[in-house]
Parts: C-alpha cells; structure tokens; sequence
C-alpha cells in the first residue's frame, strides 16, 4: 500500500485546521485577521482588521475613502446577509450638472467621479451588531503600520511610478505622501502614512470618550467619521480644490458632508441559485454579483462533469455563457431602489432555456441581450481599438496598471470563517492611491466608482443622486446541501464573475480542491463594455494563460475566439475558504500582482 499523496501539483498546500482560517490578498492583512482570532475574536472581528490593514498596505488596491459588499453567515442568527457598503451619488451629482461641464461620461479619476465613501460606515455595523471585540482592538494593527512602516510590494512603487508625473504636475498632496524625498519609494521600503495614523487614532480617541461601553464606542467613532471631522475635512477639499482628472480639464467635486451624514449602509438577503448541490449565494442587482447566478443558470443545461477543465469544450461553453449573461447586466442592472431589475425573470428557467438556444459551437461575436417588455436599456458598445494609449498615464482610475499603461480592475478580497462556524467573504475596493488626489489631513484619498454611472436618462444605470452606482465587487458564498459550505471571491473588475464562476465549476465539476482549483490555468473575455472609463468593449477577444494547452487554443481559434495567450500565471486572484463540520480549509492565489496572497 501506498502513502503518497497522489495529488495534482499545486503552488501550496490547502491549508486545513479546526481553530479557523484567514485567506486575503495580503500576508500581513491574513496575520493580522488570524491574530484576532487567537485572541478570542470571532470571523466578523477579524473581517474588520483585515480590512482596515488592507486600506494601509494595499492603497493602490483599496482604501478608507472606497466601497465595499460583505457576505456573511451568522451562527447565531442562522442566516445568510449582505451588507452594502456601496456609497450612494450626492445630491449635486445629476446628468445636467456634467453634461454642463462638456462631459458625455463621468471622469475616472478626481473629483467628479465621487461617491459617499462606504466603507468605514460599513466595518462599524459589521463590528457592532456581529462582531464581539472593541473597537481599539480591531483598529490598532492598522494604525500601527501606518505609522510605523510596512514593506512597499512592487505593485504599488509600479503604480507610483506610473501616475508619477500626474502627482507632480496635478495632484501635490498626492505626491507629498506617495513621493517621499522626491522619489518614488522602492520595492521593500518601509513605508510609513501618518497622517491616515492620525486620523484613525484621532476616531479612535473620540470614540472611546464615549465611555466604556462598547456600542457607544462604536457610535461615537461614526459621528467623527460621517458628523464630524472626516465629512468636514472631504467637504472642504471637494468645494475648495480644482482637481486635473482624466477628461483633461480640472473640476471641483460635488460630495458634501451632508451627502456623507445622509448615508449609512443596509443590511440585505442575498440573490440566490440552486445548482445542484449548492445554493450560490451573491449580492443583489447594484452589483455585478448576479452575473454568475446568471451564467449558472444557462450552464445548468450543459453536461460539465468529466470535462476537461483547461479543454475547449469547457472554456467555450462557460465563456459563450459568460458573454450571453454579461449583455443582460449592461442592459438591466442598476440600482433597484431606483429602477425595476426583472431578476426573477432572469435567473428563470424559461429565460435560460431561450438564452442556452443561442449558445452553439462558434464563438458569438455579437453582444446579444436578452428583451423583457418595458424594461432594459440598449446596450452601447464603444470598441477599445485605437483607445488604450489614450488612457495613458493620467490612468482612469481603476486600480491596477496594465501593460499599455492604463489602470485596470484589481482590489482586494479576503474570507475568514471562526472555530463556530461564522463566515465572511469580502471585496473592499475604492479609493485607490491613483484615482483621485490626497486629502492632506486625513491621509486617503476618494473612491471614484460613480465612473461607472451612465450620462444617459432612462438607462438603468443613469446617474442620479442618491443613487448606487452598479459595483463590479462581487464577493461570493454557497451552501451545500442546505448547510453554509464555501466562501470565495477575487480581485479583477469585470474579470470577478469571469474568474470566480471558472473557480467554481472546477471545484464542482472537475472535483479539484480549493487550492488545485484556483491555481488551474484561467482566462477571461474582453467581449462586453467594461465598467469602468473609458466604457470600451473588444468583441470575441478571450485572454487565455500561456499555460492553457496549446491544443485547446487553437481549437478555441477555429471556433471563432479572437485568442490572445498571456503569461503563464497571469489570470485570477482568488481567495476560498470551507467548512465541513469541524474542518475548515483555505487557500489563495499564487498569481502576479498578487503574488502575495495568503492564506492561513
């Protein structure tokens, strides 16, 4: 009898234990989460410090001024919710006001682009009303390596170095924090934000003079951030400063403190689909969340089980899936606090079985939403040819620099699940380093997803204030067999609902574990308009890892996809974690930019 692991190679272990795991983008953040758990804390305590080291020691990734959705299971209460940290337009945010200032889209970057930050208001009601800890406790890890220094990852000194000549000729503030000594900061260096340790040991000072009662703790620390000096302090910046953004022309912001007092986050049922086993389980319809119920939905037709999973017929059904669900996102979602969104409908079997007709053996190269009576939007598409150099260094605000120079869609992600059985699967995302310009006494800068708003009446997603801009953050959990099972998610844009439906389908279909399954080879479509400026598309264009077997390429180029191969570990940046009784498992992503993900 044999003993060795007969197991596929993989990049790491799947980490497995009984105490708890933590899985994130970062190898402090995942420390620091598991050190609050050893602490007595449970899996929503440790979201919360997670979070707020990510803002520290991702800034080109997230940050305080961001967004966030949450998916959590609660052992207590016995269900699972969605808190939307997704913060709304302000008031002064109307179609009219930026078609005055010569605008046909809202700028990626400075100013304009503004929406209410949600992202601190969304960590306090995750601490309060879930979490077990004070607020000192989940806080002073983040305050203590914005003060004291953190190791700079090559991805951020690159992204510096990138947006460098926009901070030194435009954004000043900018280039005080992020050009220490006149230079940018070398991978390795020990780089320190004392202004952001200020702010948040100053919220910290004021909540705890509330007393010593936990709760008012907590409150306190929401009226400094969304009553008090922070709202004062964006406020100000936003009506006093002109900001150079990516149209090319400076602006003045529209966010005000009353927008930010106005505003807290909600609590939700998730959107969910029954596909076997499992109940997936997603953010509603201001996210681009459903986009994978909906592509479960279709594939549910298709016989998956035995497929090869790097093989064409694999790649092919789920991209031709992915481009049929993606068309219904541009043309339904929006807020439906503000315009009807025919969920149902979509998700439906009827539905499905119509869309699945037009999935054949050729690659489509049409963007071909579904019609639903009285609803929906025509869908625009704006080719990125000729684009890409345009974006150029003035970057359009997303979070991640590509090869050509322009920013494209990275965050952060983290799951943590307790010894009790709480999960938690997070995307934090916003207020990137190179999106919008330092507000200097606070030490963060804006988020800039009202980007993904259109300048059109009647389109589901039309600016309007008050109104959630449609999130590509999409963070994701499943139960299996009724019981609360997997949490996962990934960093990527529009790639989230492409990389984290592939994660699934592998883990399901082809049996791999969490850690085999992430690190398969992974690809992406470029077919649909992406959510972010300049809103371009690039029909039939499918992105494949150099490690995606030749054979399957070529196969993939006969039916039609216009392929184009990348490096070998160039695609996905996903975290997972499980539970099955008293096991819990882990793993994380071993690929490029976030080559440092870790899991615990």
């Amino acid at each position: 009898m044999s003993f060795v692991n007969p197991d596929p190679f993989t990049t790491r272990p799947e980490i497995e234990g009984t105490f708890g795991v933590v899985t994130s983008t970062h190898w402090i953040a995942t420390a620091v989460g598991m050190s609050i758990l050893e602490k007595g804390g449970n899996a929503f305590d440790a979201g919360v410090a997670t979070a707020f080291v990510l803002q520290v020691v991702e800034p080109h990734l997230n940050g305080p001024g961001g967004d966030v959705p949450v998916i959590l299971h609660d052992v207590r209460r016995g269900r699972t919710e969605v808190i939307c940290g997704q913060g709304v337009a302000p008031a002064r945010a109307t179609i009219a006001h930026y078609r005055s200032e010569g605008l046909d889209m809202v700028p990626g970057t400075g100013l304009l682009a503004a929406v209410v930050p949600g992202a601190f208001e969304s960590w306090m009601l995750l601490l309060r009303d879930y979490g077990t800890l004070r607020l000192r406790d989940v806080l002073e890890p983040a305050i203590a390596y914005a003060r004291d220094g953190y190791p700079l990852v090559e991805r951020v000194s690159a992204t510096i170095q990138t947006v460098e000549n926009l901070f030194r000729t435009h954004w000043p503030t900018s280039a005080a924090l992020y050009l220490p000594n006149n230079e940018v900061p070398k991978p390795g260096t020990l780089f320190t934000n004392p202004k952001l340790a200020e702010t948040y040991t100053r919220i910290l000072d004021e909540a705890e003079s509330a007393g010593a009662n936990r709760d008012a703790q907590i409150e306190r620390a929401r009226k400094a951030w969304s009553h008090g000096f922070v709202a004062e302090a964006i406020d100000r910046f936003c009506r006093t400063q002109e900001v150079m953004d990516v149209s090319g022309r400076p602006h003045r912001g529209v966010l005000t403190a009353d927008d930010i007092a106005r505003w807290q986050p909600t609590v939700e049922a998730p959107l969910t689909y029954d596909y076997g086993r499992y109940t997936v389980c997603k953010a509603g319809v201001w996210s681009q969340g459903p986009v994978m119920l909906q592509q479960l939905a279709l594939l549910k037709g298709f016989t998956l089980d035995g497929l090869d999973p790097t093989g064409p017929d694999f790649i092919h059904l789920q991209i031709e899936c992915a481009k049929l669900a993606f068309a219904d996102r541009e043309a339904f979602y929006g807020d439906p606090d503000f315009t009807e969104v025919p969920i149902q409908t979509l998700l439906s079997d009827d539905y499905n079985a119509a869309r699945r007709r037009l999935v054949t053996d050729k690659a489509s190269l049409e963007l071909r939403p579904g019609t639903i009576e009285g609803l929906g939007a025509a869908v625009k598409v704006r080719r990125a040819d000729g684009m890409r150099e345009a974006v150029g260094a003035m970057g359009s605000g997303e979070p991640t620099v590509g090869r050509f120079g322009e920013t494209r869609g990275d965050t952060v992600h983290f799951d943590i699940i307790d010894r009790d059985g709480n999960m938690i699967s997070s995307t934090p995302s916003g207020g990137w380093l190179q999106s919008s310009p330092v507000i200097p006494e606070l030490g963060f800068c804006l988020g800039t997803r009202a980007q993904m708003f259109w300048l059109e009446e009647g389109h589901p997603g039309a600016l309007k204030p008050g109104k959630r801009p449609r999130t590509t953050l999409s963070p994701t959990m499943a139960l299996r067999d009724g019981e609360p099972y997997l949490s996962w998610g990934s960093p990527g844009g529009d790639q989230q609902d492409q990389w984290i439906t592939q994660f699934f389908l592998r883990h399901v279909h082809a049996k791999m574990n969490l850690q085999e399954a992430i690190d398969a080879p992974a690809w992406h479509s470029e077919h649909f308009p992406i959510s972010f400026w300049p809103r371009t598309a690039r029909p039939g264009v499918l992105v494949v890892e150099n490690r995606v077997p030749q054979a399957t390429v070529e196969e993939l180029r006969r039916r039609g996809h216009l392929v184009e191969v990348g490096p070998d570990w160039s695609e996905g940046r996903l975290t997972a974690a499980s539970k099955v009784g008293r096991r819990r498992r882990a793993a994380a992503n071993p690929r490029g930019m976030q080559g440092y993900a870790a899991g615990r």
